[in-house]
């Protein structure tokens, strides 16, 4: 659930601007278990908290550049957003030297990592996966994550009409996915 109270986010922010631990740690309590939960319903499952302690990291380092005209959870989830593409890009590097590894030595890379669970049910988790990476941010940034369209605008840097089609065109797409399984629609 989201936090409520923007302002209260917005003083503590400032507050470890100047250097209060104590104000930082209220944030990285109040909002560690959101951000898992966005990288879990992202796809991230063994990785999840490593990502979020990243967030947090680099949070703190640019705690500088946070404008309070801004709400502080879209300056955050735009830190996510950069440290999932990041890691994505880190996998791939990963996945090819792995690939020219196996290849070099007559090997077969690992298998994909195991599938895991964000609190929603099994056939939703797995219609959410089958969806591209622009459809499924915004499906779980506005439904799951329960953050507006504008702010979901501001995380991912691209107009609010932007949004609301990708979010029309995920959640449709979603559904679908959901019927061909014979699950139960989400939503």
């Amino acid at each position: 659930m989201p936090n409520t109270n923007a302002d209260d986010d917005c003083l503590l922010m400032l507050q470890a601007r100047q250097g209060e631990r104590a104000a930082f740690e209220t944030l990285v309590r109040r909002h560690q278990r959101p951000l898992l939960n966005f990288f879990l319903r992202m796809g991230v499952y063994t990785d999840a908290e490593d990502l979020v302690q990243q967030t947090f990291i680099r949070l703190y380092r640019y705690r500088q550049r946070y404008r309070p005209c801004a709400k502080f959870t879209t300056f955050l989830y735009l830190l996510a957003r950069q440290v999932r593409i990041d890691e994505l890009r880190r996998r791939r590097r990963r996945e090819k030297a792995i690939a020219a590894l196996a290849a070099a030595s007559d090997r077969e890379a690992p298998s994909a990592p195991p599938e895991g669970q964000a609190g929603l049910d099994d056939g939703v988790q797995r219609a959410l996966s089958r969806l591209s990476e622009r459809l499924r941010m915004v499906v779980v940034l506005g439904v799951l994550q329960e953050r507006s369209y504008p702010e979901i605008a501001d995380i991912l840097r691209i107009p609010v009409g932007t949004v609301k089609s990708r979010m029309f065109n995920g959640l449709k797409e979603l559904r679908r996915l959901l019927e061909e399984q014979g699950s139960k629609p989400y939503g």
